[in-house]
């Protein structure tokens, strides 16, 4: 009796056993489904949206895909108008190293510009749609100078400075020719960089990179015949490329990153924060037309804040 009891207890703990694996098991593949993540050959899909100003997630998921064997290649899905020149590069320098390993392709979407070019030029093969903004292979610096609005309302900036250009830019005064002169060489070294990271990814002499870096956008169609892009069509027509070009037979399966789970108190206080300087923001923009001379030409649309 008591063998047969103890028989009947190891039955029950394998099947329970067996069950607790099978779950898991199960709750792994949904997992994998979800993220794209599924047995067999895969092409990794990235994005990159919005100004570019902060390149670390993309990144590291761009590490991450690149040390998967079973990932053997990567399209990158490009929608920006551009943004700034170190995390430009940073991904870009990141994207040729990945290129030496394995298929790396870019898809533009509707806007592919500026920095969104420089990092798509780092890519083995670039597809655009035919009516894709692109281009805008230059560099630009603006300053605001309110000195004329900060006489009327009796504003003035006192500056103590180590050196003659510690405060270029400064809103409170007209800019020097010394200071012009030397913020435009700064950015001709810039543009320089952009001219040489372009012409180096997409294997063109520096000087016929030069002739179209002034700073105009193009369309697809046009990018392609000045030889920014290699082929005209969508998203598919790029993950199709970079299976061919990884070797995969039949249509690759797409993998994603993972998306980053966010607490609900995460949630409050990004919400919290954000109301915040939305309210000090409010606070801000009624103080200063409060501040202004009645006759300073305020539109009739603000005068009436400031009569609250």
């Amino acid at each position: 009796m008591r063998k047969r009891s103890v028989l009947v207890t190891v039955i029950v703990l394998v099947l329970v056993f067996a069950a607790l694996v099978s779950s898991i098991a199960f709750m792994s593949y949904r997992k994998g489904r979800a993220s794209g993540s599924v047995f067999g050959d895969k092409v990794a899909l990235l994005e990159v949206r919005g100004m570019i100003i902060d390149v670390q997630p993309v990144i590291e998921q761009l590490v991450k895909f690149t040390k998967d064997d079973s990932v053997k290649a990567i399209v990158f899905r490009i929608e920006s108008p551009g943004g700034g020149v170190s995390p430009s590069q940073e991904l870009y320098r990141e994207i040729q190293r990945t290129a030496e390993k394995k298929p790396v392709v870019a898809s533009m979407g509707s806007v592919a510009a500026s920095g969104g070019y420089y990092i798509a030029s780092g890519v083995q093969k670039i597809y655009a749609n035919p009516g894709t903004i692109t281009g805008s292979i230059g560099v630009i610096a603006q300053f605001t100078n309110f000195e004329e609005l900060f006489k009327k309302i009796g504003f003035r900036m006192e500056v103590v400075k180590s050196g003659a250009f510690k405060d270029v830019g400064n809103p409170g005064r007209a800019m020097t020719s010394e200071e012009r002169e030397y913020l435009q060489k700064l950015l001709d070294s810039v543009h320089q960089q952009f001219v040489r990271d372009v012409a180096r990814g997409r294997r063109m002499p520096e000087e016929k990179v030069r002739e179209i870096a002034d700073g105009r956008i193009f369309t697809g169609e046009q990018a392609k015949e000045m030889g920014l892009v290699d082929e005209l069509g969508g998203l598919n027509d790029a993950v199709d490329a970079a299976g061919k070009m990884a070797g995969i037979t039949g249509e690759p399966k797409l993998v994603y990153p993972e998306k980053k789970k966010i607490s609900l108190l995460d949630y409050l206080l990004d919400r919290g924060a954000e109301t915040v300087t939305e309210r000090i923001k409010e606070s801000l923009d009624l103080l200063l037309l409060r501040s202004l001379p009645r006759d300073a030409g305020i539109p009739q649309e603000l005068a009436t804040l400031t009569a609250r």
